[in-house]
């Protein structure tokens, strides 16, 4: 049996403790000529997973609604009829919220089926991509709940995804969730279900796809890849009801990232052509300059290497019309030097040492926060010792592991680890004082 998520969120939100919900169901029967006996360890069993008996899951609804002051349907409460088909993945727009917030309470609440679960693949993983880019659009957003949104209320979800991702790049993914997860289920989950227009929903649902991006980022960067991909899938889909095809975009550019650490070479490829294709003339230079990087990387790993080449032209030329203070801030990851790292990456895969070479060193002569520069002296140093210049190698191993003191994240781990283990298995003399320095970072449990 599975926790009943969806349950224990709305009940949450209602206010009603376990003996309280038994007591309504209690009364509620008795208006339909019931004689029920339920107390708190029965509901405790719901929450669990158990299914209630005849009639109590739609006295549950009823008992709900009255208390929100609006429907509840059985598969808001997770009680859908098993057998009977599931509304679509995005159904209604408030039936994703409530969906959407349950995952966060879950993972607040460190429930181990949410945290340890698989990303899926597939056509799972596809179906949200394809969902965001094709009808039905949302014609309207809006929601009449219990407290007004304010403009102040969306300044305050985007002065957040500032702060939360300035966090990340200094102390990384592990330190930062726990502090994201907790303002989503504090601050944003109750303006999701306030009263709003559609024009002032549409930018809550944008404020609020940028921060729950940045929260999948930690859960990725935390090796919770199932939890990282249904925040992204979230984004997307509040994306989508924003109507800012932008947002969207650079939400599937997080989805190609994770392609490519999962190694879906082919499914990085088709994801960043939907953003590409999709968004059109609302992809800024940043973000195109990205996506066509990720292709590269990806289209060097299947060994393709004319399709490579060819998105790193593209790449190099939307990084050359990039122009500062007209990107969006969910672009501002895309530094100076980032798109030459990702070249490198690619060109190295296709062997071309030389050239690599050159952009890893360009990357590094280019200003970045120290989370950009840790992963572009990882590249530089793994050129370097495949070209044979161990001395330099080191060097520049040494930088990488002071710079990457204080973060918790366990993508900058793998760097460091790879690091470690193409300079031990070089065989040069000088290589042990940067692996011992490697090896006390690696040595703090996380």
């Amino acid at each position: 049996m599975q926790p009943n998520t969806l349950l224990d969120a709305i009940l949450d939100e209602a206010g009603i403790s376990h003996a309280g919900l038994a007591a309504h169901v209690n009364q509620a029967g008795r208006a339909r000529g019931l004689t029920l006996r339920y107390e708190h360890t029965a509901v405790a069993r719901w929450l669990k997973g158990q299914r209630p008996r005849g009639q109590v899951p739609d006295l549950i609804c009823e008992v709900l609604a009255a208390r929100l002051h609006r429907p509840v349907t059985l598969d808001d409460i997770g009680l859908g009829v098993p057998g009977e088909p599931v509304a679509p993945h995005g159904s209604t727009l408030s039936g994703f919220v409530e969906r959407a917030t349950a995952l966060w309470r879950s993972d607040e609440q460190q429930r181990p089926h949410v945290l340890g679960a698989p990303a899926v693949t597939g056509t799972p993983a596809v179906m949200p991509v394809w969902e965001w880019e094709n009808p039905p659009e949302d014609v309207d957003v809006s929601r009449g709940g219990r407290h007004r949104v304010t403009p102040a209320d969306i300044a305050m979800l985007r002065a957040a995804r500032a702060h939360y991702e300035q966090m990340y790049r200094k102390a990384g993914g592990i330190a930062t969730r726990s502090r994201i997860v907790g303002f989503l289920n504090a601050e944003t989950a109750p303006l999701l279900r306030g009263s709003y227009t559609d024009a002032t929903g549409r930018q809550l649902h944008r404020a609020t796809g940028g921060l729950v991006a940045i929260a999948g980022i930690c859960a990725y960067d935390s090796d919770a890849h199932g939890l990282a991909q249904r925040y992204f899938h979230q984004a997307l889909r509040l994306a989508k009801a924003s109507g800012d095809r932008g947002l969207g975009a650079y939400v599937i550019a997080l989805l190609v990232n994770q392609s490519l650490f999962m190694k879906e070479y082919r499914q990085a490829v088709a994801f960043a052509e939907a953003a590409l294709r999709t968004a059109g003339k609302h992809i800024t230079p940043a973000l195109a300059s990205d996506l066509y990087a990720m292709q590269a990387k990806a289209y060097a790993h299947l060994g393709d290497a004319t399709s490579a080449l060819s998105c790193i032209r593209r790449a190099e030329s939307a990084a050359e019309r990039i122009r500062r203070g007209h990107e969006p801030d969910e672009t501002g990851y895309v530094q100076p030097g980032l798109v030459n790292v990702q070249v490198a990456e690619a060109l190295l895969s296709l062997g071309d040492l030389v050239a690599a070479g050159e952009h890893a060193t360009a990357a590094v002569g280019t200003p970045a926060h120290d989370r950009g520069r840790v992963h572009r002296l990882a590249m530089l140093s793994q050129i370097e010792l495949r070209q044979g210049n161990a001395d330099k190698a080191v060097a520049t191993a040494v930088e990488m592991a002071e710079r990457a003191r204080g973060m918790e994240s366990m993508r900058l781990r793998d760097r460091l680890r790879a690091v470690r283990e193409h300079l031990v298995r070089s065989g040069c003399a000088k290589t042990a004082e940067a692996a011992e320095l490697i090896d006390g970072a690696l040595r703090v449990p996380l």
